[in-house]
Parts: structure tokens; C-alpha cells; sequence
């Protein structure tokens, strides 16, 4: 019983989602045959609705050319990656939407200690407050890097995983839900395995809904942090000034603290904080090909951003982003 809305689902909504002729399927393929039977054996999936799904499921050439790195040193920098999530625009729109969104943003604050600022910012920078959450079926987006893409298919089999776990507990077509190219999903644009593990039902609707429900996709994010280490109350990051070679050693060490501020200057590192001497700190190195790189030391809160998202840049992009929609506020 616990299967049965897949089946009815997909052939209820056979005629709308039907691939077209040219379009490759995943049907007939020895690893997703494996995938299949996986999902039987582990969840207690029904073998022929998942084959039957899976004759559905489209490849999606675009979205592994969208996937791979890019080539362009300047998509890299971080003065240009910058520039395109802390503008005036998404700025004036993200005090806007703290407006409208005060009361649930001030709770999530006191529950989860993670601030305003930086609930509003993640969401802003992931998909302008709800409002770019992303045109791929993620069924499609998923099945074609969890089989067509090597350098991650794990992690994307996984997320493939939780996605048929999440819309058979919320009993949601498979078909319906559209999100990224990398198949994230709603205002928060959580991936599946992160919207089963830490949304919440924020609004108290008795049901959580992170594409149509903003209180829900503020919830959900700060509930993420707090999961990921966020520390009610403690700063994000510092400015940093380095001097000479020797802070090439401390980038070696990667982007969790893990160094205590009083070793920052045996390595040509300076900050000004009154925080602890033995406050651990990671050097932090945003790079833009064409200006100085600007460096910055970062705190547990950094890290936990990171979570989120693994680019220094995107959580160096929150942090400014969030100051200014502060600042505005």
C-alpha cells in the first residue's frame, strides 16, 4: 500500500509528462536496473513503477554542460561573483521581504539563534525570495546526474534516493516537482536529502512546503545552520591583512577553524578583534583575477554557512549580502 500513489500518480499524469520521441529515456539500462532493484530491496519500492518511472525520466544534455566548472577565470572571481548577489536590487528586496516576513524571521531567530540577516540573505542569494526556484523536473535533473555525471553520481544516486523517499511520504507526483539543475528544490532550494532531514513545518499548517510557504523555507534554514554548528550569538568572520609567504601554510589547512587567533601573526596574518586569543579561526582567500585578492579569517558561523553551500564565496556573498539588507532595514 505504501507504493500504490506512486503508481497512480505516474499514470494519471502519463499524458501531460510523456517525453518527447527524440528525447533519451532512462529505460532498458543496466544501471539503473541495479538502481531499481536497490530501491526494492532497501525501501520496499514496487520493481515495475519504478521501471515504469523510470521509462519517463528524461536526459538532460543541458544540465550537464550546466554542471561542469566553469572555464572562465573571471566565473571564478570573487569581486564578479560578488557583484552578482550583493546588488541594490536584491538588496531593497531583501528588506522588503523581511517586512513582510518579521514575525516568522524574529521566532526562527529566538528558537534557532541564527539571524535575521542571514536567513534572509541564504534566500536571496538561492533564489531572489522565491521567486527563481528553478524550471527543471527534478526527477529528470537528478536521474540524469546520478547516472550520466561520474565525477558525482554518488552523491546524486543518493539524492536520487531521498527524492523517491520524500514524494512517496508527502504523496506528491514524481513528475510535478520542478527545482534546479542540480534538483534542488523550493524557496530554500534544499536538496531532497536535506528537505526530509531538516525542513520544518514553520507556519503550522501540519504540512511542510518548502515551494510555497515562506515561513516554512525560514524555519528550514535556520534549523539547517543551527544543525550545522551555527553559535547563537557569535560573529560570522574578520578582516584579515596578510604579510610575506608563510600564510600559505594556514590555506593548506582548509576552510574549518582550526587555528586559534594568537598564531595568526607567526604567519604574517593581522585582524582587529577583541575576541579570544585562543578563538579558533580558518584564513579565508577570495581571489579575483582582476583585483587584489582580499582575504578574510573565518569563525565557526563561516564554517556552518559553508554547510549550505561549499564555496567560500557563496557564504562570503551571504555575509555581505546580509549586512547590507541589515543595514537597510
Amino acid at each position: 500500500m505504501k507504493c500504490i500513489f506512486l503508481l497512480a500518480s505516474v499514470f494519471l499524469s502519463l499524458a501531460a509528462h510523456s517525453a518527447p520521441p527524440a528525447q533519451k529515456t532512462y529505460a532498458k539500462r543496466e544501471d539503473v536496473d541495479g538502481f531499481v532493484r536497490q530501491m526494492v530491496e532497501k525501501h520496499g519500492f514496487v520493481e515495475k513503477e519504478l521501471t515504469f518511472l523510470f521509462s519517463r525520466a528524461r536526459r538532460e544534455p543541458a544540465i550537464l554542460a550546466a554542471i561542469e566548472p566553469p572555464k572562465d577565470a573571471r566565473a571564478r572571481s570573487w569581486l564578479a561573483y560578488r557583484a552578482r548577489f550583493v546588488t541594490d536590487a536584491r538588496v531593497a528586496e531583501g528588506a522588503e521581504f523581511w517586512r513582510r516576513h518579521a514575525a516568522a524571521l524574529e521566532r526562527a531567530a529566538r528558537e534557532y539563534g541564527v539571524p535575521e540577516e542571514i536567513i534572509v540573505a541564504i534566500i536571496g542569494v538561492e533564489t531572489v525570495y522565491g521567486r527563481q526556484m528553478g524550471t527543471w523536473r527534478v526527477i529528470d535533473a537528478l536521474s540524469t546526474l546520478a547516472f550520466d555525471y561520474a565525477p558525482r553520481a554518488e552523491f546524486f544516486r543518493g539524492e536520487l534516493e531521498q527524492y523517491l523517499l520524500f514524494t512517496r511520504e508527502a504523496g506528491i507526483d514524481v513528475f510535478s516537482v520542478r527545482g534546479s539543475y542540480a534538483g534542488a528544490i523550493g524557496i530554500p532550494q534544499f536538496m531532497p536529502g536535506s528537505y526530509r532531514r531538516f525542513a520544518v513545518d514553520f507556519d503550522g499548517s501540519g504540512a511542510i512546503d518548502l515551494r510555497a510557504s515562506p515561513a516554512d523555507a525560514i524555519g528550514s534554514v535556520a534549523n539547517f545552520l543551527a544543525k550545522h554548528g551555527w553559535q547563537r550569538g557569535e560573529r560570522v568572520e574578520l578582516p584579515a591583512r596578510v604579510t610575506g609567504e608563510a600564510y600559505r601554510e594556514l590555506l593548506k589547512t582548509g576552510i574549518e577553524p582550526k587555528t586559534p587567533l594568537a598564531e595568526m601573526k607567526r604567519y604574517g596574518v593581522e585582524t582587529r578583534t577583541d575576541l579570544p586569543l585562543e578563538t579558533p579561526v580558518a584564513l579565508i582567500e577570495l581571489e579575483s583575477p582582476e583585483a587584489a585578492t582580499e582575504y578574510r579569517l573565518g569563525l565557526r558561523n563561516f564554517y556552518a554557512l559553508t554547510r549550505y553551500n561549499r564555496s567560500v564565496l557563496y557564504a562570503s556573498a551571504v555575509y555581505d549580502l546580509g549586512q547590507e539588507i541589515k543595514a537597510k532595514r
